[in-house]
Formats: C-alpha cells, sequence, structure tokens
C-alpha cells in the first residue's frame, strides 16, 4: 500500500489521511480516495491483507456538513484508511474544487461488491446493526449469496451494553465488520471500539441493510446518475430527511462556494 498525500487545492493541505490504498485529494477540506467501484474493492482486499484495523468510510453532503461542525468527526475520518464519495454531489464539488473523481461509490455498492469479494476470498464477515428483523434477513440474503456470516446483531444497544457488543464481534473473529447505524454514531462508536473489535476492516453502511432487506427501495438508476437519489429519499422518509436536505443541502452548497472562492483567491495570487 502506498502512503496518501494531500492533492488537490493548496488551501486544503492539512487534511491529512492515515495510510491508505492510494493518494487522496481533497473536498471541501476531507479526504476522498479517486477510485472506482472495483478500485475501491480492491483497495479493501489489501487493507484485509494488512490485518487492519482499518475503516472505510464514505462522504456525502451530510456529512461534509456535519464534519464541518465537528471536529472530532472530521477528524475521525481524516483518520480512515479508505473514504469513498458516496453523494453525487460530492463527485461534482471535487471537480468543481479541482480535485476530480471518477465516480460515485455509493455504500450500498460498496457493500454488496464487497460481499461478493468475500465469497470468493472466503473472509468472515459480521452484520452490526438496523433492527432486528432487518439485520436477521439482510443475514440470510448475504448468506445465501456464499457469505460467510459469522454472527449479526441488531443496532439498538445502550451504554451499559456496549462491551457485550463488541466482546460478541471479537469472539466471532470477523475480517470485515459492516456497521449500519447512523452518523456519527458509528463513527465515534469506533473511535472507541475499533481496536478491541478484532477485525481487519470495518466498514460504516448507514441504512444499506434496510434496502437490502426489502424495508426500502432504492432510487431508479437515472436518478441515481441524476444526483436526485436524495429526492427519492425524502419521498419514502419526508419528516426524517426534510431538514436534513433542505438545510444540509444549502449549507453544502455555501461550504462548497466557499473553498471555490478561496481556490480562485490562491490562484489569482498567485499568478
Amino acid at each position: 500500500m502506498h502512503t496518501p498525500h494531500t492533492a488537490g487545492q493548496p488551501d486544503e493541505a492539512t487534511a491529512t489521511g492515515k495510510a491508505g490504498p492510494c493518494p487522496h485529494v481533497t473536498v471541501c477540506g476531507l479526504p476522498v480516495h479517486p477510485l472506482t467501484l472495483g478500485e475501491s474493492v480492491a483497495a479493501a482486499e489489501a487493507l484485509i491483507a494488512d490485518g487492519g484495523p482499518h475503516q472505510h468510510v464514505v462522504l456525502n453532503a451530510a456529512k461534509i456538513v456535519q464534519a464541518h461542525d465537528d471536529p472530532e468527526l472530521a477528524r475521525i475520518i481524516r483518520s480512515c484508511s479508505l473514504v469513498n464519495a458516496d453523494g453525487q454531489s460530492v463527485v461534482w464539488a471535487g471537480r468543481l474544487l479541482g480535485s476530480p473523481l471518477p465516480e460515485r461509490v455509493a455504500g450500498i455498492d460498496f457493500m454488496t461488491a464487497l460481499w461478493r469479494s468475500a465469497a470468493r476470498n472466503g473472509y468472515r464477515v459480521y452484520l452490526l446493526g438496523a433492527e432486528p428483523r432487518v439485520v436477521e434477513e439482510t443475514a440470510r440474503i448475504a448468506a445465501a449469496q456464499g457469505v460467510q456470516v459469522v454472527g449479526h446483531r441488531d443496532g439498538y444497544w445502550d451504554e451499559t451494553q456496549e462491551p457485550q457488543v463488541v466482546a460478541a464481534v471479537r469472539e466471532a473473529r470477523p475480517d470485515i465488520l459492516f456497521l449500519a447505524v447512523p452518523s456519527p454514531r458509528k463513527e465515534y462508536f469506533l473511535a472507541r471500539r475499533q481496536q478491541e473489535l478484532g477485525c481487519a476492516l470495518v466498514v460504516g453502511v448507514g441504512g444499506s441493510f434496510d434496502v437490502v432487506a426489502g424495508l426500502r427501495s432504492r432510487a431508479p438508476r437515472w436518478m441515481r446518475r441524476a444526483g436526485l437519489e436524495w429526492f427519492h429519499r425524502l419521498v419514502q422518509e419526508p419528516r426524517r430527511m426534510f431538514l436534513r436536505y433542505a438545510v444540509g443541502n444549502c449549507r453544502f452548497l455555501a461550504l462548497t462556494a466557499v473553498y471555490w472562492m478561496r481556490r480562485s483567491a490562491h490562484r489569482e495570487g498567485g499568478a
């Protein structure tokens, strides 16, 4: 593996990352690896071979805004070994800011592609998160695809139960842990417990178990390509998603504009 270095706009050169699969670029102050889906899976396989512990994280507009408000979350993201652009808006922002990304790598696409890799390579997999019936159905579907699922548990535990959750994962000895709990809860959990979990790679997958289990549908491909998947989610969960998209998307646009102006000012000053 190569040690990544910061590329892209000079004003973002302070963003640093842990040893990862390739040099990263920066988007709004955060590292993103410019990889396709296939390249991301190959990078994950290299991280698993390395033994870890390594963490994978995806960035969308909402998480970039969260990290802008939360320095600890930003620090955790910068420490991750593999960072993908989950949102099409992040890909567009990268192009605007001089940090081109080859494509969007959606969390659910990465998860299912890594399941296929796990089936081929015999990786041991643990599924943690979502509602009990959802994670059970997700485990059944993954196992039917040839994945060696060595354990699963729902995402509803309190602080007193956390040591037992960690112990259960560690005793199962997975190579990959798929963690389906909301951000920033999953990032904080891993910041506290990643070393104790004992797995080579942890992959945060948000609501992907819900989609796999059929609880929620995914946007049609044309909507995903047009960057409209957020609208599909808004229609499905209007109460939960309204503020996230109405406020969050506007704040992301404003944040991108700030970085674009800084980059433009730097280029004019260096001319």
